[in-house]
Parts: structure tokens; C-alpha cells; sequence
């Protein structure tokens, strides 16, 4: 009886040294998340201190300002009509995302689901155009927008971003998880595959839609080197440009910067903090058989 309650009495204590153990560890992976945290966001949190400091104490050697102003944002939409940019950015970012995510779907659906000869090949070609810089090309789809007439245009901006090579690669492997007999049971059934495509495939494939969508809006909202060659009016320009135009020598253009740069993250973040489940689901589907 006695040799039973020493044993209990060890095990309590060998349970509350146990829980110990797992708090410290917590308290360890709560305090390096805390720190990477930080790391990783610094630059955001640097630029919206830097945005609300006065024109005056831009090269003071405190990180934090006594005294913060909204002023700098409030100038950033006087001088500049960045709410126009900011549209022209969401309506060229929209239109980018729907088509490269529809073209990708279907291209990923006619390789893996339909057959044909040389199919392959075709994907391999495919494959091969993402080891192309996109610098490379730029002068090329230069020419060829200017030569349509399509500079200064909504058209000419999307243009050359209507398809994606890494959202058809993205797709084709998240369709190889999908059984053939899926396919071939809603033909029989008399489906069409355009039918199969909406009714079935694309419910099936949201992960892998809101993953493409995630990271085709990012790209098309950040892009900086083609909509400054092919736009020339302010009815055309994208907020990256506009922001831009903000700079000069003097501190207070580069405070109008800077808060112009945290106008323009907000989209960003508010998209990725909502979507970022779906796009590390959406990567990962097709990566891992049986």
C-alpha cells in the first residue's frame, strides 16, 4: 500500500515536471515567433513611422516621433490623384487574375484530361517560357502593343499578362490528384466538358483557384517597368507609377513617399491576410500521391 502511494506520489510530480518542460518550450516557440514577427514585418512597421513623422525630423536619429501627423497622407492625395491610381491598379489587377486563372484552368484541363498527340511536348514548351526573364521580352510586347495602337489603354496594359505559365503548371498538378474515372463517369453521364469543367472541376479546384488568384493579383498590382513604358497620362497610370511621381530631393516629397508606399500595401495585406490559407492549401494540393 505504501509502495503504491510513493509511486503515485512520483508520478504527480513526474506529470507536473513534464508540464513544466512543455510550458518553457511554449513560452521559447511563442518568444522566437514574437521576434520573427518583428523581423519580418520591420519593414512595414519602419515605413508607417516614417509616414507619420514631420517633415522636420526626417533625419533625427529617434525611430519613434513625438509628435505624428496625418499630414503626409492627407498631402499625398492633394498633390497627386492617387485614389485614380489606385483604380487603375484594381481594374488591371481584376482583369489580369480572372483571365490568367480561366486560361490556366483550361489549359490545365485540355493537358491532363484530354488526350492528343504531342500534348507532352506542348507542356514542356509551356514550361520552358517561365526560364525567360521578362526583361527579355518587354521591348518585343513594346513594339507589338504600340504597333496595335494600344499604348495609354487599359488593354495594352493587361495584354501581355493574360496567361500564366506557372498557373497552367499549378493546375495540371492539382488535376493529377483528380481520378480519370471522375471524368469519364460525367461523360458517359452525357457532360459536356465545358459542363465538367464548371460543374465539377473548378468546385473541386478553389485551393488551387484562390492560390493562382492570390499571387496573380500581387504580381499584376506591383508591377512597376511595364506600365511606366506603356502608359503616358494620369488616366491610365497605376498607383505604383503615381507613387513614383511623388519623389524628389527634398524631405517632405520623401515622407509623401513613404505614406504614399503604405497606401499603396494596404490592398496587398488586406488580400493576402484573408487568402493566405487558401494559397498555401492551393500550392501544396497535387504535391503529395496515395
Amino acid at each position: 500500500m505504501q509502495a503504491s502511494k510513493s509511486l503515485g506520489f512520483f508520478g504527480q510530480e513526474k506529470e507536473k515536471t513534464n508540464k513544466k518542460k512543455i510550458s518553457k518550450a511554449t513560452a521559447i516557440r511563442l518568444a522566437l515567433n514574437i521576434v520573427l514577427l518583428i523581423l519580418v514585418l520591420f519593414p512595414i512597421i519602419y515605413a508607417f513611422v516614417m509616414s507619420v513623422k514631420p517633415s522636420h525630423e526626417l533625419y533625427n536619429k529617434t525611430f519613434f516621433t513625438a509628435n505624428p501627423t496625418m499630414d503626409n497622407y492627407r498631402d499625398v492625395f492633394k498633390i497627386a490623384p492617387i485614389e485614380g491610381y489606385i483604380l487603375n491598379s484594381l481594374i488591371v489587377s481584376v482583369i489580369i487574375t480572372v483571365f490568367q486563372t480561366m486560361t490556366a484552368l483550361f489549359a490545365a484541363f485540355a493537358l491532363h484530361f484530354l488526350h492528343f498527340k504531342k500534348k507532352g511536348l506542348l507542356f514542356a514548351i509551356i514550361m520552358a517560357t517561365t526560364m525567360i526573364p521578362g526583361e527579355t521580352t518587354i521591348i518585343s510586347n513594346f513594339l507589338m502593343i504600340s504597333g496595335w495602337g494600344f499604348t495609354d489603354s487599359f488593354f495594352g496594359l493587361v495584354a501581355p499578362y493574360l496567361t500564366s505559365a506557372m498557373g497552367i503548371f499549378l493546375f495540371r498538378q492539382a488535376f493529377k490528384s483528380f481520378p480519370m474515372e471522375i471524368y469519364e463517369a460525367s461523360k458517359m453521364d452525357g457532360t459536356s466538358d465545358l459542363g465538367f469543367i464548371f460543374r465539377i472541376l473548378i468546385p473541386l479546384s478553389k485551393p488551387t483557384i484562390g492560390a493562382l488568384s492570390v499571387q496573380s493579383f500581387l504580381g499584376a498590382w506591383n508591377m512597376y517597368m511595364w506600365p511606366l513604358l506603356i502608359t503616358g497620362s494620369d488616366a491610365y497610370r497605376t498607383v505604383q507609377i503615381g507613387i513614383s511621381m511623388l519623389n524628389s530631393a527634398d524631405a517632405q516629397s520623401m515622407l509623401l513617399m513613404i505614406a504614399g508606399v503604405v497606401v499603396c500595401m494596404i490592398p496587398s495585406l488586406i488580400i493576402f491576410m484573408f487568402a493566405q490559407k487558401n494559397m498555401v492549401k492551393g500550392l501544396t494540393t497535387g504535391a503529395v500521391k496515395g
